[in-house]
């Protein structure tokens, strides 16, 4: 029998709801042999995790996801990279970190001013749930939104409307890789400006990504997650296997909701 694993999870250090101590015992109670916590630009819910895992005897990879910006064929994409096994006290990833904390603060200040200007009463104070939360992303503007009872049909097109400046694939991969990490490639499935999904020119513009990506140091692929089905995973499962990459697995979770 195999170990029983998921290895993308959100906490509320990033855009999760719930406490890594949490997250770890839901894991814990459902038997998972092993999970990795891949919160979003930061590692500050890793050591907490950790020291949930030794004592409910479940093993608790650190870990971290990136949004990146992916120069590919005169195209900008965007990517999630995801690192495992990582140094969460290495000074170059914190340093970097801090500075994605910033650009992220500037983009919601922009963001919040726009909402407001659209005619909808949002404060920051809606944003932060619990003391000392330091990360405010796109879903915590949702949930704010919705909590006050705002309906915005194009919600997320709003939000997408100011952008954040994204750190490079290439220099997310070598982050991870300095921090002693492995770097994988988050849910390929919703990768945007490859073509229509599934489509054979997606599978073949992914494909020469990867090979590209292999190249400056990816080590894996999620080749099973919730935004591929059983025939894309095998599709991604046969890339990993072309290219002699990890394959790995994860739900993307961030709420019991």
């Amino acid at each position: 029998m195999g170990y029983k694993v998921d290895y993308h999870i959100h906490t509320y250090y990033s855009d999760g709801t719930m406490k890594p101590t949490d997250v770890v015992r839901r894991y814990s109670d459902m038997e998972y042999d092993m999970i990795a916590i891949t919160d979003h630009d930061g590692v500050d819910g890793v050591r907490e995790a950790s020291i949930a895992g030794e004592a409910l005897r479940i093993q608790v990879i650190p870990g971290i996801e990136f949004g990146t910006d992916c120069s590919f064929e005169e195209k900008k994409l965007e990517l999630h990279i995801l690192g495992y096994h990582i140094d969460v006290d290495n000074k170059e990833l914190l340093e970097r970190l801090e500075d994605i904390r910033a650009k992220r603060a500037d983009r919601n200040e922009r963001l919040l001013a726009l909402i407001n200007e659209r005619g909808y009463e949002l404060s920051y104070d809606d944003l932060i749930t619990r003391p000392n939360q330091n990360y405010v992303g796109k879903p915590n503007f949702a949930r704010a939104l919705k909590s006050k009872g705002y309906e915005i049909p194009d919600m997320w097109e709003l939000f997408d409307s100011v952008e954040k400046e994204k750190i490079d694939t290439l220099e997310a991969i070598e982050l991870i890789k300095k921090a002693g990490g492995i770097a994988v490639l988050a849910h390929p499935m919703q990768i945007k400006n490859l073509g229509e999904k599934s489509s054979d020119e997606f599978w073949n513009k992914l494909d020469e990504l990867i090979r590209m990506l292999k190249k400056e140091g990816l080590k894996g692929i999620e080749c099973y997650h919730p935004s591929a089905d059983e025939e894309d995973s095998l599709k991604l499962v046969t890339i990993a296997g072309k290219y002699h990459l990890h394959i790995t697995e994860g739900s993307d979770f961030h709420s019991e909701e």
